[in-house]
């Protein structure tokens, strides 16, 4: 690195310091003037049932298991697309070599 692009980069290093800086100022500047809080501590939050959590387990598992039998019906389609293919080629085979023994 030349030091033409040292000091540019140590002046481009220096101005987002810079800014940083002022944020960091202007936030405690702005804390030291906000009036001190004296409110009571707001009510402690009722925690939500387990029921939620046992029906959102029971839909996901139900999902899951949507899923697997779709992909499960997915594989054994695409199995019997591929026998059929297998046995459709098989006979096209059979027919071309019987229409080449006729020709002969």
């Amino acid at each position: 690195m030349s030091d033409v692009e040292k000091a540019a980069a140590e002046a481009v290093q220096a101005a987002q310091q810079s800014e940083q800086y002022a944020l960091l100022l202007a936030a405690v500047q702005a804390a030291q003037q906000r009036p001190a809080c004296h409110h009571q501590a707001p009510a402690p939050v009722r925690q939500g049932s387990a029921g939620k959590w046992v029906a959102a387990g029971v839909g996901g598992s139900v999902l899951l298991l949507a899923l697997a039998v779709s992909a499960v019906a997915v594989a054994i389609s695409a199995v019997a697309l591929t026998v059929c293919l297998l046995v459709l080629r098989n006979v096209w085979q059979e027919i071309r070599a019987d229409r080449e023994e006729r020709r002969s």
